[in-house]
C-alpha cells in the first residue's frame, strides 16, 4: 500500500495554510497529544445525556424535521448507522484524492477541538485511514452547505464503518475491504457520533482551501506575465512608482507595484523608449496591473484569513459546552463563511483573467503593440501566429466569468423548511479547481504571448530576472517562426504556470523577494 507524506502534528486553532498545502501534497496528520483529554471528557457528557431522561437532539432524538422523535437508548447504535448510510446520497465525479486528504484532516481538527462529544476511536481510526493512504469515494455533487456538507461528509464517514467505497493505491473497493487493507476495522458509532461526523463544513473548505492556495500561486505567476507584457509592449513603468500606490494605501496594491518594478528593473528594453515616445498614456491592461492585481491579492488574501479560521472551528451540532457540562443547539454548520470567501476568490480568478486576456489582445493587435507585427508572426498572412490563441483566452475568460457569478445568495430551502437558509459554499469551492485551470491556460497564454514580443524587439533585451524566465519557457517552447501545431506550446506554458515557476525563476536574479505572501 502507497503511504503518505510524513504526518503532521495539528493542534486545533493554530493550523495555518502552510500545513494544509503539505495535506494536499500528501502529509498525513494526527492530533496534537494535549487535546485527547478534553475529546474524552466531551465524550463522557453524551454518554451520560444519551442515558438521560430529557431529550438532547441528535444524542437520544431523531435528526433535522424529526428532531422531536424520540429514541430509545438501545436504538442510538442504529440510529447514528442509519444516519450514515441514508445520507449518502451524493452524486457525480468523485472528488480528487487530494480535497479527500484534506477534508478528512479538517475533520480530525474540528473533532480535536473537544467540543463535539465524539470518542477518542473516532478521531483514531481517521487518523489511520489518512496515514495508510484509505481516501472514501466522495461524489461531488450533492451539498447545499447548510446543516453542513451532510452527504459528503456522509460519503467519507460510510468507509469508516465499513460501508460505501474507498480508494486504495488507486483502486476503488468497498469500504470494509479497503479498512481491511489497512489492517482496520470498522468502527461502530455511539451516540452523536455520525452526527458529528456528517455536520460540518468540511468538504466545502477543503475545496476553498485548495483554491485560495491555487489563486494565490496564480496571482504571483500573473505579476510575471504582466510585467513581460510591459516590456513587450513597450509601455511604461512610472505608473508603477511607490509614490502613486502609498497615496492610495491598499496593500496588495503597494506590493503588486513593487513586485511589477523590481520585475522590470534594468530592462534595456525599457531604458530605450524612454525619449522619443509619444504615447502619453498605456491602456489601462498595461498601466492598471497595480490597481486590479492588488485589489485580487487582497480578496484573496482576506478569503483565506477566513478559510484559516473556518478550518480550525467546530462546525457541527449539537456542541459540548466541557466547562458547564451542557450540551447546545447552535448553527456552526452554516457554512456562509465559506461561500462568501469562495466567492471572493472567484471574483479574483476572473478579474486577474481578464486583464492578462486583454494584454494579450493588445500584444497581438499591431493597432496597439507599439511595432509589432500582426499576431507576432514574422510573416503575417500565410502564418496566423497567436491569432488563435488570443481566441482561447477570450473563450477561457468568459468561462471564468459566468462562474464568478455569486453561488452564496442562491439559498433553496430544503428538509421540509427545517433547512429554509442554505449557503451553496459546496457549488461556490468547487468550482474554484475549473477557474484556477482556465486561468492558468490564460497565464500560459500570455506568457507565450509576451515572451514572442520581447523576443522581437531585440537586440534591446528585457531584465535579468525576465530573461531568467524566458530562457526557462524556451526549455521547453522554442519561439514562434512559422505557424506549428500549438496546442502542445498552450499545455508546457500552462503547467509552468501551474507549478509556480516563474516566481522562482525570477527570484534567482533578483536581491530580495518582492512577491506577495500569503496569509
Amino acid at each position: 500500500m502507497t503511504e503518505p507524506g510524513a504526518p503532521i502534528v495539528v493542534a486545533p486553532g493554530t493550523v495555518g495554510l502552510d500545513d494544509f498545502a503539505h495535506v494536499l501534497a500528501g502529509a498525513s496528520v494526527i492530533l496534537a497529544p494535549s487535546f485527547w483529554p478534553r475529546v474524552e471528557a466531551a465524550a463522557a457528557i453524551v454518554a451520560k445525556a444519551a442515558h438521560a431522561d430529557m431529550p438532547v437532539y441528535g444524542i437520544n432524538t431523531g435528526f433535522g424535521k424529526l428532531a422531536s422523535k424520540r429514541i430509545p437508548p438501545d436504538q442510538t447504535v442504529l440510529l447514528q448507522r442509519n444516519l450514515i448510510v441514508s445520507h449518502c446520497c451524493g452524486v457525480g465525479p468523485a472528488t480528487p484524492e487530494t480535497i479527500v486528504r484534506l477534508m478528512m484532516a479538517l475533520k480530525i481538527i474540528s473533532l480535536g477541538r473537544g467540543a463535539s462529544g465524539v470518542r477518542r476511536e473516532v478521531i483514531e481510526q481517521l487518523q489511520a485511514m489518512l496515514a495508510r493512504g484509505v481516501y472514501p469515494l466522495v461524489p461531488q455533487q450533492g451539498s447545499v452547505g447548510a446543516s453542513g456538507d451532510l452527504a459528503p461528509l456522509a460519503h467519507m464517514t460510510a468507509v469508516m464503518i465499513g460501508e460505501g467505497q474507498a480508494f486504495v493505491d488507486g483502486k476503488t473497493v468497498p469500504g470494509r475491504d479497503a479498512l481491511a487493507s489497512a489492517g482496520l476495522a470498522p468502527l461502530t458509532l455511539g451516540p452523536k457520533e455520525g452526527l458529528a461526523l456528517i455536520n460540518g463544513t468540511q468538504f466545502s473548505a477543503a475545496y476553498a482551501i485548495a483554491g485560495v492556495l491555487r489563486a494565490h500561486r496564480l496571482a504571483r505567476a500573473a505579476l510575471v506575465t504582466g510585467a513581460l507584457s510591459v516590456d513587450a509592449a513597450m509601455a511604461s513603468t512610472a505608473p508603477f512608482r511607490p509614490e502613486i500606490q502609498q497615496l492610495r494605501g491598499h496593500a496588495g496594491q503597494i506590493a503588486a507595484a513593487a513586485t511589477l518594478t523590481a520585475l522590470l528593473d534594468g530592462s534595456d528594453i525599457r531604458l530605450s523608449h524612454l525619449e522619443g515616445d509619444e504615447r502619453v498614456q498605456d491602456p489601462y491592461c498595461l498601466r492598471c496591473q497595480p490597481q486590479v492585481a492588488g485589489a485580487a491579492l487582497d480578496l484573496i488574501t482576506q478569503a483565506a484569513r477566513t478559510l484559516i479560521i473556518e478550518a480550525n472551528a467546530v462546525t457541527d451540532n449539537p456542541l459540548v459546552l466541557v466547562e458547564t457540562g451542557e450540551i447546545v443547539s447552535g448553527g456552526n454548520f452554516h457554512a456562509e463563511p465559506v461561500a462568501f470567501a469562495a466567492d471572493a476568490i472567484a471574483l479574483a480568478l476572473s478579474e486577474i483573467g481578464a486583464i492578462s486576456e486583454r494584454r494579450i489582445a493588445t500584444l497581438v493587435d499591431p493597432a496597439l503593440n507599439f511595432g509589432l507585427p500582426p499576431f507576432l508572426t514574422s510573416d503575417p498572412g500565410i502564418n496566423s501566429g497567436f491569432m488563435i490563441a488570443e481566441v482561447t483566452a477570450a473563450a477561457l475568460y468568459a468561462e471564468n466569468k459566468q462562474r464568478a457569478l455569486a453561488c452564496s445568495i442562491d439559498s433553496t430551502p430544503t428538509s421540509a423548511n427545517q433547512e429554509d437558509h442554505v449557503s451553496m459554499a459546496a457549488h461556490a469551492a468547487r468550482r474554484l479547481s475549473d477557474m484556477a485551470d482556465n486561468l492558468a491556460a490564460i497565464l500560459g497564454i500570455e506568457l507565450l504571448v509576451a515572451a514572442q514580443g520581447i523576443t522581437l524587439r531585440a537586440p534591446h533585451a528585457t531584465s535579468k530576472p525576465l530573461v531568467a524566465v524566458i530562457a526557462t519557457l524556451r526549455e521547453q517552447v522554442p519561439a514562434l517562426s512559422t505557424d506549428r501545431y500549438m496546442a502542445g506550446d498552450l499545455a508546457k506554458a500552462a503547467a509552468l504556470i501551474e507549478g509556480d515557476t516563474l516566481p522562482a525563476v525570477a527570484l534567482s536574479a533578483l536581491p530580495n523577494d518582492p512577491f506577495p505572501r500569503l496569509g
